[in-house]
């Protein structure tokens, strides 16, 4: 088949959206043509990468047999939610050209955020033919009102969401990443629904192949926030952490990531000593920091249910170690952790004290915190290994 993928974040781009969409990329690229409409790289950090900055505004380039049309966004050092609106809008715009450069197409897939690239799908599905599967990995504008980076009530609201409903409904089909997200998309379209998760490659996130990190004290219970620091997770009740955590002596946290939110993070917590702040490390390096955590954390705001899947928690999982979030009571990821026991999610408004009860537990519990871990591991590489995933997904394709 000849695929063209539209995604605004792709490779070099090693976490989060553009993470998923390299491995499905090049994991379709092994049987048919495949081809991508993406931007520069800018991801985490919000600025556009080296390597790519001196590029001209329209780069093509091949890597792992995948044709990649590149256009050079407009990215705001510290973006909200309106700048986000014309970054998506700029991508849109300037993506039109490369549109018109896929020559053949059986099915594109475009991958949301950025609902107005659909249209862009829909030109090619027009002019070239092809069936159209739009694949949500994030519903932005609910995102956007949930965390409070936006106002949900007036016309504008009202707009976005109609816009959003009627491009789903012109799909030839849909896609999702949890259970949740799912039902939430019965709500916003007719269009048929299938199933669609991130996954793990379990081998490059693999305790008996991690080496000793240096960035932990081996003296000290070592708990690592890792990934983006957005306005999806809760950094107040991070800092609340932070200051209640300074009773116990025996741990040590840290915070390892870029986002819009981590210089007023960083300066947040400067002055504990029981915390550190780490830019990210190379995805090649990811196990060993992964591996070597005592504990992942992910505090998320309790108003986000079902809009986002954090696929992070996958990674976390699969290091063998427990975990701790915290989140909307209907979220699937305490599900998750309730048939798998691989984890705790806490929610509701004493659960700073419930936390901090576990965390002595785990402390001085090691065989429980190994089982705990054995649990995790288990069941991400049972239920969302990569080729078990992207296996099933190309036979919805073909």
């Amino acid at each position: 088949m000849n695929i063209t993928i539209i995604s605004n974040n792709y490779y070099p781009e090693d976490s989060g959206i553009g993470l998923y969409s390299t491995g499905m990329a090049e994991y379709l690229a092994q049987n048919h043509s495949v081809k991508v409409i993406t931007a520069m790289p800018y991801y985490p950090q919000w600025e556009i990468s080296s390597d790519y900055k001196n590029k001209p505004i329209y780069y093509s380039e091949i890597v792992n047999n995948v044709e990649i049309f590149r256009f050079k966004i407009y990215v705001p050092r510290k973006p909200t939610f309106f700048k986000r609106i014309f970054q998506m809008c700029h991508f849109f715009l300037g993506s039109i050209v490369n549109v018109f450069k896929i020559k053949k197409n059986d099915v594109v897939i475009v991958v949301m955020p950025y609902t107005i690239s659909i249209i862009l799908g829909l030109l090619i599905r027009f002019f070239k033919g092809g069936k159209l599967l739009v694949h949500v990995q994030d519903f932005e504008f609910d995102a956007a009102f949930e965390t409070g980076l936006s106002q949900r009530s007036g016309l504008f609201p009202k707009l976005v969401f109609k816009l959003e409903h009627l491009l789903l409904n012109l799909a030839d089909k849909v896609s999702t990443i949890s259970y949740g997200m799912l039902k939430k998309l019965e709500t916003k379209t007719v269009t048929p629904a299938i199933y669609f998760p991130n996954w793990i490659d379990y081998s490059k996130v693999n305790p008996e192949k991690a080496k000793q990190n240096a960035v932990f004290d081996t003296k000290k219970f070592n708990i690592l926030y890792s990934g983006n620091i957005g306005a999806k997770q809760d950094w107040d009740f991070f800092v609340d952490f932070v200051k209640e955590c300074k009773k116990i002596d025996k741990i040590h946290i840290y915070l390892i990531g870029e986002g819009a939110k981590k210089e007023e993070l960083v300066n947040k917590i400067k002055f504990f000593g029981n915390c550190s702040y780490f830019p990210p490390v190379r995805y090649k390096d990811l196990n060993d920091l992964l591996c070597n955590a005592d504990l992942h954390i992910l505090f998320q705001k309790h108003t986000v249910v079902d809009t986002v899947m954090p696929s992070k928690i996958l990674g976390m999982m699969a290091s063998a170690k427990p975990s701790i979030v915290t989140g909307h009571e209907e979220s699937e990821v305490k599900h998750n952790f309730e048939i798998s026991k691989g984890g705790f999610y806490f929610c509701g408004e004493n659960k700073l004290n419930q936390i901090i009860t576990k965390i002595n537990y785990l402390i001085e519990s090691e065989k429980d915190v190994e089982e705990i871990g054995k649990n995790a591991r288990k069941f991400v590489v049972e239920k969302f290994s990569m080729d078990y995933v992207l296996n099933k997904f190309e036979k919805h394709l073909l």
